[in-house]
């Protein structure tokens, strides 16, 4: 299956990211791409919850998620949609986090909202509390598809590899990591996480991702790493998005994981073990 990943540079303002992404699609499509993925919050970078209350939209009447259906439908393509920010009912306020696998009938296949929170202080004047504004889910999530079982998570849950092989073990052949991923620590750990979580399952990993510096009209302007990558089951790095935005095309062949499992079979070797 051809994938296409598109690495954006989302604004803050959601109907400009969307034509974006829109045009990004038709050109995917266009190279023959069967299934397209996107970064993490693909509708809106923001860091300023006013702001976010102004534009955002609860998933039923979301702009950005009608018109990503509405386009993977007309082209009959899979959709991974890696996170749109959403409004929802918590009585806090808070947004989630949640990625959409599309179906090429344009329907929802699976949710995901992302369990695990980037709340960190990555430099004195790089600061995160994600939890602040954001719901965390709390369900992990597998959904069929033509290319094998795709196990759904979003940026920082790439540093927690039990997430990844409950999903691996649980029938996952492709690992979906869309992200915005900080600028600083992309530079430090993103390939490596990416290709860890690769060899522990023996899966597929997809990585779309944002990148470069996101225009904000109200709030801190944030920086994301880019990078968008595809890594093989056997750890080898298929493709690198550089930091530009534009769109990472991958042929990807099935058999690989097979193949992969075969040659280091840990997802069968778990043992009990007593200790701390």
């Amino acid at each position: 299956m051809r994938a296409a990943l598109l690495q954006l540079s989302s604004s803050d303002d959601p109907e400009a990211n969307l034509a974006v992404t829109l045009s990004m699609m038709d050109a995917a499509i266009a190279d023959g791409a069967k299934f397209i993925l996107t970064p993490e919050v693909t509708n809106c970078v923001s860091g300023s919850r006013t702001h976010q209350n102004a534009v955002l939209h609860p998933e039923e009447s979301d702009p950005t998620l009608a018109g990503l259906r509405a386009r993977a439908a007309e082209a009959g393509v899979w959709l991974l949609i890696g996170s749109l920010a959403l409004k929802t009912d918590d009585p806090d306020g808070r947004f989630a986090n949640r990625s959409f696998l599309i179906g090429p009938d344009g329907e929802i296949v699976a949710r995901y909202d992302k369990i695990h929170m980037f709340d960190v202080d990555v430099t004195p004047e790089e600061t995160y509390r994600e939890s602040d504004g954001f719901r965390p889910g709390d369900r992990a999530v597998l959904a069929d598809m033509p290319l094998g079982k795709l196990g759904m998570t979003v940026c920082y849950d790439v540093r927690f590899p039990h997430l990844h092989r409950r999903l691996a073990q649980a029938g996952a052949t492709v690992l979906t990591v869309p992200a915005a991923f900080s600028h600083v620590t992309g530079a430090a750990h993103w390939e490596v996480l990416l290709r860890a979580r690769a060899i522990e399952t023996g899966c597929f990993v997809l990585a779309p991702a944002q990148t470069g510096i996101h225009a904000a009209t109200t709030g801190r302007t944030r920086q994301t790493h880019g990078h968008s990558m595809v890594v093989a089951p056997w750890g080898e790095v298929l493709a690198d998005g550089g930091v530009e935005p534009g769109i990472v095309m991958v042929d990807l062949d099935p058999d690989a994981v097979a193949q992969a499992r075969r040659r280091v079979p840990s997802l069968r070797h778990d043992r009990a073990f007593d200790g701390p």
